[in-house]
């Protein structure tokens, strides 16, 4: 038995570093296989990257080469258009030049012209001038008169004339005159009886709009009286909203803007929706309805006195004098009554 142990740890002994040796010897071959793959996986890398820069190399050259020969191209093509401009300036030079030349040429010749021309004049002054002297002579011969009693004798006729011509003037601007005063008395007479006349001015210059209610006041001036300044601005129109119980008056001396501002009031007021667009938008409707109202007014006026043919802008005209008064009557109706006697007259 024990001999067996023995054995068994000569065995333990031996095997201890033959297995070590053989490892060692293992570990260097597949260490030294592992190096000789890295090597080549190396060398590989190193022909693969000395690949791919030969043919990065070989792009870089021809794109180089392409942008160089584009470049060239590019060079070429503006050389040649710059060669092409230069020529057309040049023949535009040229042509010029001759241009120029031509009127160098035409100026010559018109101041040769001139010249000439010039020298024609100073010839006919100078026969001119020996005529006039020759006819002054020959007409001193003729009166008896030299040619002083004859100035003397011309600026005595002239005085005479000019005296007869001042007068009829002096006599024109004193009747101008009397005219102009009597014209100016009578604006100021009326202008006085205007002033003096103030029931009368006020029913011509106001029109008072009814209202529903008082708070409709607050509507029609609306936020920070910006309802009622639109009103104004696009009628021309005041607006005086003061204690009065439901009702707002229109105070204007154009009876036309008057009453385009009381009708598109009166819209408004029935609408119930009170806004500057509103506003500008009722003023429109409200214009054209007093233009209809006028046409119409005026049509009705000629065919009333039985004048036809008339044109438009008269009878548009015609048709405006219903907003007018003279002395308190309307003038419309005035004017139908006058011509109803002219007529009757004539007949």
């Amino acid at each position: 038995m024990p001999e067996v142990i023995i054995a068994v740890i000569v065995t333990l002994v031996l095997a201890i570093p033959i297995t070590y040796l053989l490892t060692v010897s293992y570990r260097q071959k597949v260490a030294e296989q592992k190096i000789g793959s890295a090597e080549d996986k190396a060398r590989e890398i190193i022909d693969e990257a000395v690949k791919t820069a030969e043919a990065k190399k070989r792009e870089a050259l021809l794109e180089v080469k392409e942008e160089t020969i584009k470049n060239k191209n590019d060079l070429d093509k503006e050389i040649r258009d710059r060669r092409a401009e230069i020529q057309r300036n040049e023949r535009r030079i040229v042509q010029k030049e001759e241009n120029l030349d031509k009127k160098i040429d035409a100026i010559e010749k018109r101041e040769a012209g001139f010249v000439a021309k010039e020298e024609e004049l100073n010839r006919q002054r100078a026969e001119i001038a020996k005529l006039s002297e020759e006819r002054v002579q020959e007409l001193e011969r003729i009166s008896g008169l030299t040619s002083e009693q004859a100035k003397e004798y011309l600026l005595k006729t002239v005085e005479e004339d000019v005296k007869l011509d001042t007068a009829k003037m002096i006599k024109e601007l004193e009747h101008q005159a009397k005219e102009e005063a009597g014209k100016k008395a009578r604006e100021c007479l009326v202008t006085a009886i205007q002033k003096c006349a103030a029931d009368h001015v006020s029913e011509a210059t106001i029109s008072v709009v009814q209202l529903p209610n008082d708070e409709m006041k607050g509507r029609i001036i609306g936020r920070e009286g910006r309802n009622i300044r639109t009103i104004e601005t696009l009628t021309g129109v005041d607006l005086i909203i003061d204690d009065t119980p439901e009702a707002v008056i229109l105070s204007g001396f154009d009876p036309i803007r008057r009453e385009i501002a009381r009708i598109a009031l009166e819209k408004l007021i029935v609408d119930g929706r009170i806004h500057p667009a509103r506003i500008e938008e009722m003023v429109e409707k409200a214009k054209k309805e007093v233009e209809s109202m006028i046409r119409e007014e005026g049509e009705a006026a000629t065919l009333e006195v039985g004048v036809h043919g008339i044109h438009p802008e008269l009878v548009r005209l015609l048709g405006r004098m219903k907003f007018r008064t003279s002395y308190g009557q309307n003038a419309l109706k005035h004017s139908i009554e006058v011509a109803q006697i002219d007529r009757k007259s004539v007949v």
